[in-house]
């Protein structure tokens, strides 16, 4: 066996046998990626759990935590060199850290030679703030700026607040949607789901209600005035300058006065007297709107309501706000952490998601096509 000497030192260059090698090298190719979770806390890797699972990969070597100073460090405890890589991160109710948390990791990562860095954030954090108010900013622009800086090539998320976030990003961005799993909940576990009509919240839900509707062959209902408040056209600027100003000299051009809006009455567009009302909407955070909009139902002689929601922040009280309700049922997905939630009110239901999560990555590894994942979804989905 040849042996090559460099100083004095031997490497014996031949020892593993062509035969031997071959092997390794397919088992690299195989396994040549890695999934990490970039959760300090136990309740931000449970998704993370499930997805490897499904996958039939350990979880990445890491470390995630806070520093005595609250600073967030990360030790990646295996070699990443050359492969691809996926970062799960959930987003618990410590929304910056959590942030942070993938930032560190992600920079950790790239600096450690990576191939790619693709983040798996099935809820995006600060998509509600995609628009311009007053003299804001729109964070999640700024957000996915930092992303891309931080190494981040690709990302996978679920039912972004808006679609048109996807054109915030520099790098591709697959939008799965939670519909298919909600639909099929809707149809195994609501008895009688047939005399159920789909209820938009507010008529910016119409057209999403609208596709549930058509999918489950069911009639829609829109709901308007006043209890709908998230969306608020009094905060977009309109109000800003003050309408009236002490000025010298020229007072310009006088634009017409507009007259302030105010809402009606919520009334409800359409019968649910009779019938299952099912509310769907992407986000369910504060709850005050949802039980405001259960009372009507209830009032206009609905006799079992349920709301359908991706993302179930569930903040603040509404654990207890939803219990006390006309409320029936919360189903969610488990995108963000809500076990918590769950224990405090037994009306939230949860339906996993980590299926198709888990079959993102694996085609977006093996670089097979995602269009099976979006098959009779439309756009409104």
């Amino acid at each position: 066996m040849p042996i090559r000497r460099f100083g004095g030192h031997r490497s014996l260059v031949s020892l593993t046998p062509k035969l031997s090698y071959g092997l390794t090298k397919m088992n690299v190719s195989r396994s040549g990626y890695r999934v990490f979770s970039a959760n300090s806390s136990t309740a931000g890797t449970e998704l993370a759990k499930k997805i490897t699972e499904r996958l039939g990969v350990e979880l990445g070597k890491s470390v995630v935590y806070q520093e005595s100073n609250t600073e967030t460090r990360v030790d990646v405890k295996e070699s990443v060199r050359g492969q691809d890589i996926f970062i799960i991160q959930t987003i618990p109710r410590d929304v910056n850290t959590a942030i942070m948390e993938l930032l560190v990791m992600a920079y950790a990562l790239k600096t450690s030679c990576a191939k790619n860095i693709i983040g798996v954030i099935p809820y995006f954090p600060y998509s509600k703030q995609c628009k311009m108010r007053k003299r804001g900013s729109i964070v999640c622009k700024l957000l996915t700026s930092m992303l891309a800086k931080a190494g981040i090539t690709h990302i996978i998320t679920m039912d972004l607040h808006q679609k048109e976030i996807q054109g915030f990003f520099s790098f591709p961005v697959d939008n799965l949607r939670a519909s298919p799993f909600l639909i099929q909940y809707i149809q195994e576990e609501i008895p009688d789901y047939r005399n159920a009509i789909i209820v938009a919240k507010s008529p910016s839900a119409a057209k999403r209600a609208q596709s549930y509707a058509e999918r489950l062959r069911l009639g829609l209902a829109v709901m308007h005035g006043e209890a709908h408040h998230s969306e608020s056209d009094m905060a977009d600027g309109r109000q800003s300058p003050p309408l009236s100003r002490t000025t010298t000299g020229h007072t310009g051009l006088e634009l017409p006065l507009m007259m302030a809006k105010e809402k009606p009455p919520i009334t409800v567009v359409g019968d649910v007297g009779g019938r299952i009302a099912i509310i769907i909407d992407d986000i369910i955070d504060d709850v005050e709107d949802f039980v405001a909009a259960a009372e009507i139902l209830k009032e206009r002689g609905a006799y079992k309501i349920y709301i359908m929601a991706t993302h179930g922040l569930l903040s603040a009280e509404a654990p207890r706000l939803i219990e006390e309700s006309a409320i029936d049922e919360v189903v969610v997905t488990n995108t963000v952490p809500h076990e918590v939630q769950k224990l405090q009110c037994p009306k939230i239901k949860t339906v996993d998601v980590s299926m198709i999560l888990a079959e993102a990555i694996r085609r977006i590894h093996n670089g097979e096509s995602m269009a099976y994942l979006f098959r009779n979804i439309a756009v409104d989905d």
